[in-house]
């Protein structure tokens, strides 16, 4: 009799069941994607001029470029002048975050200002302009 309770006992299989991990998983992946910051970037390739000093910036920033023929981008689209206002007061309303302008350098002043007071006017505090460091060293 004890044999047979025994023999029933091992002949039972032992299941694992990861359902349950499966799902701690997914929810760790979620929470991992939801927290990430995504940078976007201008989608031009833009010369930047130099700068002897600099600072780094917080990688949430809303980048506008403008190529050298002028042209205004964001998100890899060309916006344009008049859609620099509504891109930035769209995304400011739902967080605080700066603005970065990345011109290129045979920009003219007057676009540069006219894409600056865009930004200001669509209610962005904080407006950066992004440049290239470069060291200066001077002998003596």
């Amino acid at each position: 009799m004890l044999k047979e309770i025994l023999r029933e006992e091992a002949e039972e299989s032992v299941d694992i069941n990861l359902s349950p991990m499966i799902d701690c998983i997914f929810i760790l992946l979620i929470f991992f994607i939801l927290t990430t910051v995504f940078v976007q970037e201008t989608g031009i390739e833009v010369d930047k001029p130099e700068a002897a000093g600099s600072i780094p910036l917080e990688e949430d920033s809303i980048l506008i470029g403008i190529s050298a023929d002028e042209r205004i981008f964001y998100g890899g689209q060309e916006i344009g002048l008049a859609g620099v206002r509504p891109t930035v007061h769209r995304i400011i309303i739902s967080e605080d975050v700066s603005v970065i302008i990345q011109a290129d350098q045979s920009t003219s002043h007057g676009m540069f200002s006219k894409v600056y007071g865009e930004a200001k006017a669509a209610g962005a505090k904080r407006i950066h302009f992004s440049t290239d460091s470069v060291l200066h060293l001077q002998g003596g």
